[in-house]
């Protein structure tokens, strides 16, 4: 065979070799219920499959009775305390609560006063990134796309630690601070050198302020004027303690629980969580709502139509309109059925903002779509499901209140979810001991060995 010159060979490999694996490569759906196999770690009854033990967190969605699935409240939990809680006491006492949750998910216990004080002495001491580090790191070698950048970063980090391979409980609580802290300067940069180069918009990276959390920093940072209204910092930080942790079977939490039980570094097992949490299944899910519902807003003439909204999210569903995936993104999750808490909280303590940043009736267009998802699932699949809106539905709308851009709507999500991570990778290494390994069933067939001669 005469191989393509070089410049010829994307297109030799689209035609050719992606045709040689459909044709060799293959596998019956019917094996996967003969051998068992439970797909994506799930069991029949949408439940995950059992494999670890945790401290860190719970998250409640329904009840099993006598075998079956029974819709319940959602309850998220942290360190035992219920998320509500945690937001309620903040907000009663009129203060930020990121850096408390970052200190109850590492440690399992509320700080006091002091150690919350010190702690974010620590957070604003530790968000000074390496000399160099966004000359070498980020600007001279941008990114179109925020997620890797960070993950990329993370990985550099490596490099700059003076004891990195090390797995002792200290080391990785010190190495959990350094990231908890410096992540959000290396979004915020990273997003400003991607302005300049790839949308040719002038970059603002300003001096760190050492009197800021890292609600107030993000916020900071991001605008060319460096303002920022308390009640936008508010709901930043509210945002920041809803994503730090759901419990440890979501994939990109799996993810670093996995690669943690082999014994790598941590760098290498939080970067591993960014790659993940970055597909459209996962943390990009946020992404996937803004652009559903730019699509929403542009096929529906009156937002105030039930029919009209519940016709088009019909549409979505047989895949005619949308993005041809028949979803409606933001709506149903794998474990709350009658309500997500964390879009609970968002819808309550968001909807003042959007209204007094001119989304009011887009806000209102959301609330629809909740509603009326569950009526368009019946006529189109002809069976009732319960299901409620879960985070992701919200989040991209708060984030445009909050002018935040939709490169960082996943990258945000990592920033907040990195102090969950930490926890667990810290809980995999300290009491699990064993790498994870689970089976998967081989169902090839022999095949003699052929000579080159012969084939």
């Amino acid at each position: 065979m005469e191989y393509p010159k070089t410049k010829e060979f994307i297109m030799y490999a689209l035609n050719n070799l992606c045709g040689e694996y459909r044709k060799n490569n293959s596998i019956s759906p019917e094996y996967y219920e003969r051998y068992q196999v439970k797909r994506g770690l799930r069991n029949s009854s949408g439940s995950g499959v059992r494999a670890g033990l945790t401290t860190i967190c719970n998250v409640h969605g329904y009840l099993i009775s006598e075998g079956e699935k029974i819709p319940d409240e959602g309850r998220l939990v942290y360190r035992g305390i219920d998320i509500y809680d945690i937001v309620n006491g903040c907000l009663n006492e009129n203060r930020y609560g990121f850096a408390e949750v970052c200190w109850l998910l590492l440690f399992g216990q509320l700080p006091t006063k002091e150690q919350l004080d010190t702690f974010n002495e620590v957070l604003i001491e530790a968000r000074q990134l390496p000399p160099n580090f966004t000359e070498d790191m980020i600007i001279k070698a941008p990114s179109k796309n925020i997620m890797n950048k960070l993950a990329r970063s993370v990985l550099a980090l490596y490099s700059f630690d003076p004891n990195p391979d090390d797995c002792s409980i200290e080391n990785m609580i010190r190495q959990s601070i350094q990231l908890i802290a410096r992540l959000p300067v290396i979004m915020v940069n990273a997003y400003q050198v991607k302005r300049r180069v790839y949308d040719h918009e002038t970059m603002f990276i300003h001096p760190l302020d050492d009197k800021l959390n890292t609600a107030q920093t993000i916020l900071r940072s991001l605008r060319p004027d460096k303002n920022f209204t308390e009640e936008e910092a508010r709901l930043l930080d509210l945002m920041l303690i809803l994503h730090a942790e759901h419990g440890g079977g979501n994939n990109s939490t799996f993810t670093t629980r996995v690669l943690s039980s082999s014994g790598t570094d941590t760098y290498s097992a939080i970067a591993a969580a960014l790659g993940s949490l970055k597909g459209p299944k996962h943390g990009g899910a946020n992404e996937k709502v803004s652009q559903m519902m730019e699509d929403v807003k542009q096929n529906v003439k009156d937002w105030n139509d039930d029919d009209e909204l519940c016709n088009y999210l019909g549409k979505i569903m047989r895949k005619e309109a949308g993005d041809g995936s028949g979803l409606i993104y933001g709506m149903g999750h794998a474990i709350y059925t009658l309500s997500d808490p964390r879009a609970v909280l968002l819808k309550k303590y968001a909807k003042h903002l959007a209204e007094s940043k001119g989304f009011g009736e887009e806000f209102k267009l959301y609330e629809s779509v909740e509603r009326l998802t569950p009526k368009a699932f019946i006529e189109q699949k002809g069976v009732e499901k319960v299901m409620c809106a879960n985070v992701d539905l919200y989040s991209g709308l708060v984030y445009k209140s909050l002018g935040i851009p939709s490169d960082l709507y996943t990258p945000m999500f990592a920033i907040s979810r990195i102090a969950g991570w930490c926890a667990h990778r810290i809980e995999e290494v300290a009491f699990e001991g064993k790498i994870i390994r689970p089976a998967y069933k081989a169902v090839l067939e022999d095949k003699q060995y052929i000579p080159l001669s012969k084939r």
